[in-house]
Parts: structure tokens; C-alpha cells; sequence
């Protein structure tokens, strides 16, 4: 991080202002990426996370491109949005309005394996969360 001495107030805005916009900019690039892999058939379903300001914009660019999606609130500042095909989303609405952090773990193997993650990989954290849960239990 670089310290600017004797910077204004407006000066500190405006670089503030084009660190925002250099985000945003580059964040909505990402989000156009996903769709085409999208539109393309190389995934059915996409999660990307954004900050929570952003999120009209989102909005606007999927239903503008017709695509179905699912937003849910990570944290106070940012969103996870899913998007894709319809069967994916409704997954998701019957899984229920809840953190990512707070899927059982077979919710969360199903999630992996929607998104395209690794199948061997995924396998592998569901054994890793079981386990890991199961000694929790122990103790409670």
C-alpha cells in the first residue's frame, strides 16, 4: 500500500473513487466471463461473489441476458450470486436461504459437484467435513 504525503482530501476521494470504479469495472468483466461460459455450455452453474453496492448491477446484466440466478448474502458487504440453469437454481432455493458456512456437508458435496468442482476432490472434503463433524460431536 502506497502513502501519499501531503495528499488533500479530494485527492485521497478521488483515488478512492478509481480504485472503486478499477473493481467494479473489473469485477462486472469476471461476471460477463461466467455468463459466456454459461451461454456456451462449458458450466450449468456459476457462483460468483461480488460486493453487496454492485448488486442492481448484477441483476440487471442477467435478467438483460435472460439467465437464472439465486443471490444470497455472504457477509454485511458481499453477495454470493448463483446463476445458471433454472433445475441448478431451484436446487438451491430447496436448499434453503442460508450461509455457505451453515450447508450440512452432503448440501455441500451437492454444491461442489453443481459448480464443477473436482468430483475425486469434492469426495474427499465430504470425508474431511464428516469427520471432522463427528469428532465435534464427541465433545458436545
Amino acid at each position: 500500500m502506497t502513502y501519499y504525503k501531503n495528499t488533500g482530501a479530494i485527492q485521497l476521494k478521488e483515488m478512492n473513487e478509481e480504485i472503486l470504479g478499477s473493481y467494479f469495472r473489473g469485477n462486472m468483466q469476471v461476471l460477463r466471463h461466467h455468463i459466456y461460459e454459461y451461454q456456451k455450455g462449458l458450466r450449468d452453474l456459476i457462483l460468483h461473489t461480488s460486493i453487496a453496492p454492485m448488486e442492481g448491477d448484477i441483476i440487471d446484466l442477467l435478467e438483460k441476458k435472460n439467465v437464472s440466478y439465486l443471490i444470497r448474502k455472504a457477509s454485511d458487504k458481499k453477495i454470493n450470486v448463483f446463476f445458471g440453469d433454472k433445475k441448478c437454481i431451484n436446487v438451491l432455493r430447496n436448499i434453503g436461504d442460508k450461509s455457505l458456512s451453515d450447508y450440512t456437508d452432503e448440501e455441500d458435496f451437492i454444491l461442489g459437484i453443481m459448480l464443477g468442482y473436482d468430483r475425486v476432490q469434492q469426495c474427499d472434503r465430504y470425508l474431511r467435513r464428516k469427520k471432522r463433524n463427528s469428532m465435534a460431536e464427541l465433545f458436545l
